[in-house]
């Protein structure tokens, strides 16, 4: 069994192109919902305005508050040829590692002029295989990063950004700004449903990882073992921390929203005990690993071979999930960052 769940074909599974969600639910909360129980292997289909009625008063829902930045930017070279980056990480105050779709032709020292605003320079820094290192003239700030990037859809969203984007791939929550990525289970929430969880006696709390275009690395290795896993930084406030302990004290479950708090709470967790703080993290959850920091997760449905469908297959079990998708898919349900949702128990 364990040569199985290490072979990344085992994580692949026939995704009809018509199932990827180009746009996301008229509204956020008519989402559809599957509702898993991992134990029974049991499933009920929902809608999303109805998750209030699986959470209990004693519960705990941690969301990351990570707010998505305008991190594309279409630019132009001094020969005039168009060429486009993405910022994918901050390394520090004025330097970023991006993917640009004309790597090999760039050069250290180059000069890349935004078309929204060319008074502003993007100057390459350093080139490796996996991208460019770029740092800003004048400095970059979050009012000048607005005038010339635009919203980042993931790369299976096959079409511009719209304006409606700008709304509906940030959460209702979203504050911590520097992801250039969506913490996409979170996009089904609305303030009123918010509102519902904490008046059942649930508790809402918050933490940060800032979402990197690594979550949208291929897993390249036959041998999942040997993928090297994207590193991002995150914050687990002691506030958070407190709200755990507090929850499990009643009895009550520890929900992550999203992989990326699942991938945080489980990277501090130690002992019986979570560690606030600041952090980076790179850890790889996959099957057989068992995930011990949270009770119940929230999430989208993933991409074929992708490292979050490993981690769901890690929490729910891999026979578990795999035949959930099966069923997934056969129901029509959409698929990724602007599709459907899954409340795994």
């Amino acid at each position: 069994m364990e040569k199985i769940l290490y072979s990344l074909a085992s994580y692949d599974f026939d995704l009809p192109q018509e199932l990827i969600a180009q746009y996301p639910a008229d509204k956020r909360e008519e989402s559809r919902l599957l509702v898993l129980d991992r134990k029974s292997k049991l499933y009920v289909h929902e809608k999303f305005y109805n998750l209030p009625h699986y959470i209990n008063p004693n519960d705990i829902l941690i969301f990351n508050d990570a707010k998505v930045i305008p991190a594309r930017i279409y630019c132009k070279r001094s020969t005039g040829a168009a060429v486009e980056i993405v910022l994918t990480k901050k390394l520090c105050d004025n330097t970023w590692e991006a993917i640009c779709n004309r790597q090999k032709r760039i050069k250290i020292g180059e000069k890349l002029y935004p078309m929204k605003n060319d008074s502003v320079a993007i100057v390459v820094v350093e080139k490796s295989q996996s991208g460019i290192t770029v740092t800003f003239e004048p400095h970059l700030d979050h009012g000048m990063l607005a005038k010339i990037g635009v919203l980042p859809l993931p790369p299976y969203i096959q079409r511009s950004p719209e304006n409606k984007d700008y709304e509906r791939y940030q959460t209702v929550f979203a504050k911590e700004y520097g992801a250039v990525a969506a913490p996409t289970a979170g996009l089904h929430f609305t303030e009123n449903l918010l509102k519902q969880i904490q008046a059942s006696g649930a508790t809402i709390s918050f933490l940060t990882l800032y979402v990197s275009w690594g979550t949208f690395q291929p897993v390249r290795e036959e041998d999942i073992r040997q993928h090297t896993m994207h590193t991002e930084e995150y914050y687990l406030p002691e506030k958070t921390v407190e709200d755990i302990y507090n929850a499990k004290s009643r009895g009550g479950r520890v929900i992550a929203v999203g992989t990326t708090s699942l991938r945080v709470l489980e990277s501090v967790y130690h002992n019986g005990e979570y560690k606030p703080g600041y952090g980076a993290t790179n850890i790889f959850i996959y099957p057989p690993y068992t995930v011990k920091s949270v009770d119940a997760l929230i999430t989208n449905f993933h991409t074929p071979k992708s490292t979050l469908l490993m981690l769901v297959a890690a929490f729910a079990g891999y026979d578990c999930i795999m035949e959930t998708y099966r069923e997934a898919v056969k129901g029509q349900y959409r698929f990724f960052s602007y599709g459907d949702a899954m409340f795994i128990m």
